[in-house]
């Protein structure tokens, strides 16, 4: 057993948070871009876009991240790409991410009076034009709730990247726990700093939300 003080292990954990951040910014910005450009492939109505997208968006919701993960790290070395714990996790977490918010997305976009889309066909103006100026903006106020809160969801997902050995918050609790035999201490630490990661986030969206609602 090492004996720990409590500013040691929440010092540890500190160091470990930097990682489960990082992890869950690749994973959502990455996740966005390529959630968006499926969204406007599916929109655009391309030949064969539409079930294309429909399969990514079912293969990747229809099976566990955990196993995505497990698929990431260990069959990619089956085929001789040797990639490290932290490049697997943050792949299939963008990937996973990116069915989600696409669907997400999808359904705000729908969500937008048919009229609207009516009206600014007749003025002439591209898909891309529309989509900007006109079913965009409308579509960004129902996204926020849905696209925050897959946004905690995603940072507390980075948990299970501790099973390909990354060490992010879980995975370094995990380890003093086994050091200190203290995991009531250390898991107790762990859960508090999630918490402290996601209600931010959360009170921010409310925020955004009632500034997006109030200009209406």
């Amino acid at each position: 057993m090492v004996d720990f003080s409590m500013w040691d292990i929440v010092r540890n954990l500190l160091q470990a948070v930097r990682w489960t951040v990082l992890l869950s910014l690749i994973a959502f910005v990455g996740g966005g871009l390529i959630g968006l450009s499926l969204l406007v492939v599916r929109i655009a109505r391309w030949r064969g876009a539409e079930m294309f997208v429909g399969a990514y968006v079912q293969l990747f919701q229809g099976t566990p991240l955990l196993m995505q993960l497990f698929l990431a790290y260990f069959g990619l070395a089956l085929v001789g790409l040797n990639v490290s714990a932290w490049t697997a996790a943050a792949l299939a977490l963008t990937l996973y991410s990116s069915a989600y918010l696409t669907e997400i997305w999808r359904g705000c976009v729908n969500a937008v009076p048919k009229g609207q889309w009516e009206a600014s066909s007749a003025l002439a103006l591209t898909l891309g034009e529309q989509l900007r100026h006109v079913i965009g903006p409308q579509a960004l106020k129902v996204a926020v709730p849905p696209t925050v809160g897959f946004g905690v969801q995603i940072i507390k997902g980075t948990a299970l990247a501790s099973v390909i050995g990354f060490v992010e918050l879980t995975k370094a609790g995990t380890m003093i726990a086994n050091a200190t035999f203290r995991p009531f201490t250390v898991y107790a630490c762990v859960a508090l700093m999630y918490f402290v990661l996601c209600f931010p986030v959360s009170y921010w969206a409310r925020t955004l939300e009632r500034k997006l609602h109030g200009h209406r």
